[in-house]
């Protein structure tokens, strides 16, 4: 068995690109200035951007499925990716209060095939129904061999945009009115969503040999189809929460950059940290893989969810009613941890073997 703590990722590198992609568009946002459209929120507290039309606050998002569309090359189930695909834009959305209303998506094809689009389409269909969103926009480019993927057949990439609304009177949340002692309550994920693929293809095929997805996870599932896990979609909940004015005032969506990195923006706007003592453990064939590759306790945190797609933070006053909500929407929520003074989050373990991860927030 192959132990590889790194596996070929180089986070630090795609931040940078990340900040120089961001650095350029910023350079646009003048073209707006004193105009409808101008973007007034990005950066801290951020994962979608608000927009200035007047009474009317617009938010917009951007994102993609990455490579998990692999898996699904490997596995032949095309009808889950429209979930994560949803998920990542509107739950970005829902991140800064902005209740999600339309979705357009771009999918670049080598060569077209008819019952695999289908299959695409019938996901992104269903989970728009989730999601309470209408597919207004798409388009479907033929690239040739500027796409490829594994095996034969339909080869593509997949993306999407959706477009947000504030309620009449409401500001975006922002991670601005977050105080020490505010609660922060997880909420459970099905798996990996759509962030740190490559990480895992590489882990499976250092394991397992290229044909991981073929072998048995369990009795009815192959390692394959568990990691093809579709994303659970968190936005209605988040509007029915807002809805309730339960006060949140941090909401944190655990996507590339863990739970360090997308908790970290949060408060970095109040300056606080955070303890979590009662985080949600990984899905088990996250938890194995993990375990398998003998992959850094900090790496797997920087780059995966570990178990919690969300984190809110909200008064503690007011966490029950968050609890309530949460159940009545089938969604596992629990209380994981408390806001703190010092700029510095802190992951404890609640097993029987004592551990502690901590990350600084800047």
């Amino acid at each position: 068995m192959k132990k590889d703590k790194g596996h070929g990722v180089d986070i630090g590198l795609g931040q940078k690109c990340s900040d120089l992609a961001y650095g350029w568009a910023k350079t646009t946002f003048g073209n707006r200035a004193s105009k409808l459209g101008f973007p007034i929120m990005r950066g801290e507290g951020s994962f979608s951007n608000l927009l200035d039309f007047g009474d009317v606050g617009l938010g917009i998002a951007s994102d993609g499925v990455g490579t998990k569309v692999e898996v699904a090359e490997r596995t032949g189930k095309y009808d889950t990716l429209g979930h994560d695909l949803v998920a990542m834009v509107v739950d970005d959305l829902a991140a800064n209060g902005f209740e999600p209303v339309n979705i357009s998506n771009v999918l670049d094809v080598d060569t077209l095939d008819y019952d695999v689009v289908d299959r695409l389409m019938h996901g992104i269909h269903d989970a728009a129904g989730l999601a309470g969103v209408a597919v207004t926009g798409g388009e479907i480019a033929e690239l040739g061999d500027r796409i490829g993927g594994y095996g034969k057949g339909m080869h593509f990439n997949w993306c999407a945009t959706a477009i947000g609304v504030l309620r009449p009177k409401a500001r975006p949340v922002d991670g601005s009115k977050i105080a020490a002692g505010h609660a922060i309550v997880a909420l459970e994920s099905s798996g990996f969503r759509c962030n740190g693929f490559t990480m895992v293809r590489s882990i499976m095929n250092d394991v397992f040999g290229p044909d991981w997805h073929r072998l048995p996870y369990d009795r009815e599932n192959s390692w394959g189809q568990v990691i093809l896990t579709p994303s659970i979609i968190y936005s209605p909940l988040i509007q029915k929460l807002l809805d309730a004015e339960t006060g949140i005032s941090g909401i944190a969506h655990i996507t590339g950059g863990g739970i360090p990195g997308n908790l970290g923006r949060v408060l970095k706007k109040s300056r606080t940290g955070a303890t979590l003592h009662n985080l949600f453990d990984p899905q088990p064939f996250v938890r194995e893989l993990h375990y398998n590759a003998g992959l850094a306790r900090e790496l797997a945190y920087e780059r995966w969810n570990m178990g919690n797609g969300m984190l809110l933070i909200m008064p503690e006053d007011q966490v029950d009613r968050c609890l309530y909500m949460a159940q009545e929407t089938n969604i596992n929520a629990q209380v994981a941890g408390r806001v703190t003074r010092e700029p510095t989050i802190s992951i404890v373990s609640k097993g029987r073997t004592p551990w502690k991860l901590e990350f600084e927030v800047s």
